[in-house]
């Protein structure tokens, strides 16, 4: 019964994606006209071959690999900054005694009840003062703070044994080498499944994109194909069908790629 319920799981989620993948292989008449079969059809290499190499071409979008190029950029920045600035704070919160430790540590641990809606317009705002709009910078840095990642790399230190961090002393270990030598090793697996969620969190990002991506030299997948759809009449569908498509193979990729490692970071049990 549970491969049962997981199977009809999976018709569910694959469904729409096998539709949107024979829509992209058919021409915008037969979408348009409401008359999209089940099967593929035959204009699939032509319609793959427009949206890489021009977009859209009724909605004047960048064309598509300039579009993925941007959000990969951008997906990486986000996730090796967040991974770079959580284990930094955590490891100075678990590891380091210093006056007000733990009202930081709480500091961040709030900003976890305020959604990104409530915080996004005084970002801006700084994000305008500082001429950061339409910029990579602005496009990247304020979404590399993350109190989740935080959280769960302080919740992983604590499980360092104080004896391995007295045997770092004893050796002469400085607090970077004990970070570079001891740390980091201990903590790929956690790395490596808060990259494959951290990844997929900056290539899905749309309203942060929507308001500072005014400009195409950092315009994001994800905005290109909203503004590949017009009204009915305006809109290829079958193109922004294969613009979805190739927008998915990226965070398909790094998932298949890292899942033994995802999965390890996941379930082990000391973590």
């Amino acid at each position: 019964m549970a491969y049962v319920i997981l199977g009809v799981g999976v018709l569910l989620f694959a469904f729409p994606v096998w539709l949107a993948f024979v829509g992209s292989t058919h021409e915008s008449s037969v979408i348009g006209r409401g008359e999209l079969p089940l099967v593929p059809g035959a204009e699939a290499m032509a319609n793959y071959a427009a949206v890489w190499n021009r977009g859209a071409s009724r909605s004047f979008t960048s064309p598509v690999r300039d579009l993925l190029w941007h959000s990969f950029i951008m997906s990486m920045a986000v996730a090796t900054g967040k991974i770079a600035v959580s284990i930094l704070s955590a490891y100075a919160v678990v590891f380091f005694r210093f006056p007000g430790r733990m009202i930081f540590f709480w500091l961040i641990f709030i900003t976890l009840m305020l959604p990104v809606e409530v915080r996004i317009i005084p970002t801006f705002e700084v994000m305008a003062n500082l001429s950061l709009v339409n910029t990579w910078g602005g496009l990247i840095i304020p979404l590399i703070a993350s109190a989740t990642a935080t959280l769960l790399f302080r919740q992983f230190f604590l499980t360092i044994p104080d004896e391995l961090v007295e045997a770092a002393k004893i050796d002469g270990a400085g607090p970077l080498r004990f970070l570079r030598d001891v740390v980091l090793p201990l903590s790929v697996t956690n790395i490596a499944a808060l990259f494959v969620i951290l990844f997929i969190f900056g290539w899905n990002q749309y309203l942060w994109p929507l308001l500072v991506a005014t400009g195409p030299h950092v315009e994001t997948i994800v905005i290109g194909i909203v503004k590949m759809i017009g009204n009915d009449a305006a809109t290829d569908w079958n193109l922004v069908m294969a613009a979805a498509m190739l927008a998915m193979l990226p965070p398909v990729a790094v998932v298949v790629l890292m899942q033994r490692w995802f999965v390890k970071g996941l379930v082990e049990t000391e973590k």
